[in-house]
């Protein structure tokens, strides 16, 4: 993303609105619709009180908590919750723990927000006359239309939104002037609606109606994408996001007032048992235009979300709670990118969600569970970022964390209720958080057994390796991937393999470390010759959002010394020195295995062979790093966490030879 965007204008606002308010920004699709079918009996109090619980949780969740508070928590630009815990982490080990929940619970809403946004769209031309009888919601060729549209829009995921992208943010002010427009319409009409922002009406609603506090669990839809809001600060910038809320919010509520008031206009006893005041409150003529528009609002909310668990997959590479994966970059635009894998992933999980709950009420009915989670865990991370990083005094920040607890926590109850209709989302979910805690932890558990060394007291041996003329050459430039954060140490392991077995004779001895910044986009390398010409480190420091393509970062800094006249690349062979040909490269990949010698407990014994299951189908270390297969060799070295040690055997004489000793005698 251009940096112009990311100041305040008017051009970055109308980005704003295609990139971040998406998922928001369609809710009013079926919010106000289930707050109806969920509160039994539409009478004024439900009307004005669900009104009312909508516009306060749009005011203390999204607009106070995220707009406010949480977008301060930007690193260097970048927001969503592994941004946010890298900022943390180093207050405490355990804060991995929301990060992973928090990150899986949002993934997971991947999987919903793209049917049940699409299908509430499609089911309104059920109220276009010419489509009333075929346009029912639930059969089959909502379900025909829906998955369609559902497999075009993951299968352009691999050309990237450069294109359509553009068209994205007119889209979607287009959009939020109809809901506007249409509910100053209706509001018009009734006027006195204008109560309802009176959190009177919402308190009596929760105290008085006999569902009361459960229908939370219906007002939290409209606050569900805040957390996706976040997540996407790094395109737009908080400032743009800040002031284009205040239209986006205007519009929203103007659009719930307006259905509220649509719905006190009808007569009373009205049935309103399969009815969407969204689309009621369309005029007539204009109804296939609107349903349109929805359409594509709704398209462009899935693939702001989708794009979004590209890039928290992306960090959690980075960061080492998921295995590497398959990343690609289908365009120029910087931090755009294509996971095949998630990709793939989500696409089967919408179309089983569209083929399981079948319409878009069966949906709301079992949505909202993952993101209170999500919720809570960045509520977790924030009162360490406020009280540690901000420096906020403990009164206010206990102030904020009560606030933001309170309203969560009820909405968490409100929504565990939908558990039993939401089993289906459950597996991927612990699939999701099992694999990034699994993966985290035996990670851990492997750099434990990691052995350094003091490299220079391994130098005269380097040296002598690579000057005995009697061992055949195995590279003239050796290279070792290391994960000694101190550059005067190299592990043990990587010793053993130059010099053990067969001996890895080079005339230069390249050891890479990369480091892993807080910073999102941090790209710095430096060089250190220990030895000059023979023994040579190099430290990359790169952002979590950059991709360690070893092989091409590790070709410019040779290139880069070259230049510099700080080594000579020609090949030292005499046949090809004298025709100025370039020396050999290799790399050298040490993977490990568990190895059958270990004799842990149950726990670990679980982590470490789920680790190596997942491992198996991940990615492999060389085509993780970007490292091409004729120029790298693979080493399989055995992790042993707590060897077999403990065994008592016996020798006994062979009795056949004592019975030969006894006759010779």
């Amino acid at each position: 993303m251009n940096s112009h965007v990311k100041q305040l204008t008017f051009a970055g606002m109308i980005v704003t609105l295609g990139i971040i308010f998406g998922d928001i920004g369609t809710s009013p699709l079926y919010v106000f619709q289930t707050l109806l079918v969920e509160g039994g009996k539409v009478n004024t109090a439900l009307v004005l009180g669900s009104i009312s619980c909508i516009f306060w949780t749009l005011t203390l969740q999204t607009t106070f908590k995220y707009i406010v508070i949480t977008l301060q928590a930007d690193n260097k630009g970048e927001g969503g919750i592994f941004s946010l815990y890298a900022l943390v982490r180093r207050y405490g080990k355990w804060l991995a723990i929301p990060a992973i929940i928090g990150a899986g619970t949002l993934l997971a809403d991947g999987i919903i927000t793209p049917p049940i946004s699409v299908t509430s769209a499609i089911e309104g031309l059920n109220l276009v006359p010419a489509f009333s009888t075929v346009i029912v919601p639930g059969n089959n060729l909502i379900l025909i239309i829906v998955i369609s549209i559902i497999l075009l829009l993951f299968f352009f995921q691999q050309f990237g939104t450069k294109v359509v992208g553009s068209a994205f943010g007119p889209v979607m002010l287009m959009w939020f002037i109809m809901l506007g427009v249409l509910g100053t319409l209706q509001i018009a009409h009734f006027p006195s609606i204008f109560k309802a922002l009176n959190p009177y009406y919402g308190a009596r609603l929760l105290m008085d109606h006999p569902k009361g506090f459960w229908l939370l669990g219906a007002v939290f839809l409209c606050t569900t994408g805040a957390e996706a809001l976040y997540s996407d600060l790094g395109h737009c910038g908080r400032r743009n996001i800040q002031v284009s809320w205040i239209f986006v919010k205007t519009t929203l509520i103007l659009n719930y007032l307006g259905q509220g008031a649509w719905v006190l206009s009808q007569a009373p006893g009205k049935n309103f048992a399969g009815v969407n005041p969204f689309f009621e409150i369309v005029p007539h003529f204009f109804l296939l235009p609107a349903v349109a528009l929805a359409t594509l609002a709704t398209i462009i909310a899935s693939q702001a979300l989708i794009s979004g668990s590209f890039t928290l997959i992306s960090e959690a590479v980075s960061m080492n709670f998921w295995p590497r994966i398959t990343i690609k970059y289908p365009s120029n635009i910087r931090g755009q990118i294509y996971i095949p894998s998630i990709n793939w992933m989500l696409c089967i999980g919408c179309i089983l969600v569209s083929l399981y709950f079948r319409t878009s009420s069966a949906m709301t009915a079992a949505y909202g569970f993952s993101i209170t989670i999500a919720m809570l865990s960045t509520t977790i991370l924030m009162y360490y970022f406020m009280r540690y990083v901000k420096h906020w005094p403990v009164w206010l920040v206990t102030i904020i964390l009560c606030v933001f607890v309170t309203v969560e926590f009820s909405f968490f109850v409100a929504n565990a209720v939908k558990i039993l209709k939401r089993l289906f989302f459950v597996g991927f979910e612990v699939g999701l958080i099992f694999t990034m805690y699994t993966w985290f932890k035996a990670r851990k558990i492997n750099n434990r057994f990691l052995h350094f060394t003091d490299i220079k007291e391994k130098l005269p041996l380097l040296n002598a390796l690579s000057n005995d003329t009697t061992v055949n050459k195995y590279a003239t430039h050796l290279i070792y991937l290391t994960k000694a954060n101190n550059s005067k140490q190299i592990e043990e392991k990587i010793i053993y393999s130059i010099m053990s077995r067969r001996p890895k004779r080079a005339d230069t001895y390249w050891f890479v470390h990369i480091e892993r910044t807080d910073e999102p986009y941090t790209m710095e390398y430096s060089v250190d010759q220990i030895e000059p010409g023979k023994v040579i480190r190099v430290e990359f420091r790169l952002g979590f959002r950059i991709q360690p393509r070893i092989n091409v970062l590790f070709r410019k800094v040779v290139e880069d010394m070259v230049e510099r006249g700080e080594i000579d690349i020609t090949s030292n062979y005499p046949s090809l020195k004298q025709y100025h040909m370039a020396a050999d490269f290799r790399f050298v990949i040490m993977e490990k295995f568990l190895s059958y010698n270990n004799l842990f407990s149950v726990s670990e014994g679980f982590i470490l062979n789920s680790y190596f299951a997942i491992k198996k189908l991940a990615q492999s270390e060389a085509k993780a790093f970007g490292l091409d297969t004729s120029e790298t060799r693979v080493e399989k070295i055995p992790l042993v966490v707590k060897p077999v040690n403990n065994i008592h055997i016996k020798r006994v004489d062979d009795p056949v030879n004592n019975l030969v000793s006894e006759f010779a005698d």
